[in-house]
């Protein structure tokens, strides 16, 4: 479920304990689940079942598809999946909602179609599925979101629901606002798009912040790209995105972990270690040869950075 962004307060304007506690039970019917602590798990009900029933339906589902269901609540999509799919894995981490979304199939032909389990859905170990469906608790967005593109076998989509800014960054292009590490990690590894906005009002309790919907689809097969590789050279060119690749590698630290890796790389190759390397010169000929060290990370691809990444392998430089 979606998590509303943490407000701040001052002090001095904070209500007393007394006019506090009397304001909170006055309106505990509009801001609180009256049946689940959902602030507990940083959750919102999805309350609308025309949005509930339109999420589904971006799936595509069929009659044969395992779904995993992450963060599925009293069940409000989860009864919508089991109405199309062969089998669903829901993973619910509040008692009590694992409960009520039991509770809903009891009896019901579709309990035998329903698996709930209790876990923490970032690390926990998944069933085969073919489909992943999530209204997604907005604190595990990006762990969700790399959880799911390393698992294998590979899943035919994911429809997940998410803080809508965070959906702009996954879906974002070079030269956007948005465009940033997280959107070329994400989209090496998945096509991605944004298919619908979701107001805040569909939801129990509203969340602070509007939801948007993306679809991710595996690059099938993956390309053969180490992750930790191209995330590495991801945090160097993206610390400051629009200032040059050549300002970004020149940063504080960045050397000193590039010669150490460099050091690791040429002692596993059993090459000779020289003593007085010269890591900087090795760096500026790669940006200068490869024709980015003028080029800004909020500007370049992904074949952009796969190309810059390739030119320091070649040179024995490496990120990971």
């Amino acid at each position: 479920m979606p998590r509303a962004t943490s407000d701040k307060f001052n002090r001095a304007h904070q209500p007393s304990a007394k006019s506090k506690a009397s304001s909170d039970a006055s309106r505990s019917s509009v801001s609180r689940n009256p049946l689940f602590n959902t602030e507990r798990f940083g959750q919102h009900i999805l309350k609308n079942p025309q949005t509930a029933q339109s999420i589904v339906d971006l799936a595509g589902l069929r009659p044969t598809d395992r779904v995993l269901e992450v963060g599925p609540g009293t069940g409000n999509l989860t009864v919508r999946i089991l109405e199309q799919a062969k089998h669903v894995t829901a993973v619910e981490m509040d008692p009590r909602m694992r409960a009520e979304l039991q509770k809903r199939v009891l009896g019901k032909p579709e309990q035998r179609k329903l698996d709930v389990l209790s876990g923490d859905a970032v690390k926990m170990t998944y069933p085969y599925f073919d489909v992943c469906i999530s209204n997604t608790p907005y604190q595990i967005s990006s762990p969700l979101v790399f959880r799911l593109l390393s698992h294998r076998p590979l899943f035919r989509v994911a429809i997940l629901m998410f803080q809508r800014e965070f959906a702009a960054r996954l879906v974002a292009q070079p030269g956007s606002a948005f465009w940033s590490r997280l959107s070329a990690n994400v989209q090496l590894y998945a096509k991605v798009d944004l298919v619908m906005n979701v107001n805040k009002n569909n939801f129990r309790p509203p969340p602070k912040v509007e939801s948007s919907v993306v679809r991710i689809v595996p690059r099938d097969p993956p390309p053969p790209v180490e992750f930790g590789e191209f995330d590495g050279l991801g945090r160097v060119v993206f610390s400051r995105p629009n200032k040059t690749v050549h300002a970004n590698f020149m940063a504080s630290g960045v050397m000193k972990m590039l010669e150490e890796n460099w050091r690791a790389w040429a002692s596993t190759n059993n090459l000779i270690v020289e003593d007085s390397v010269d890591i900087k010169k090795k760096v500026e000929d790669v940006l200068e040869e490869s024709g980015f060290s003028q080029s800004r990370a909020a500007k370049m691809d992904i074949n952009d950075l796969l190309s810059l990444l390739l030119a320091f392998h070649t040179a024995g430089i490496h990120f990971a």
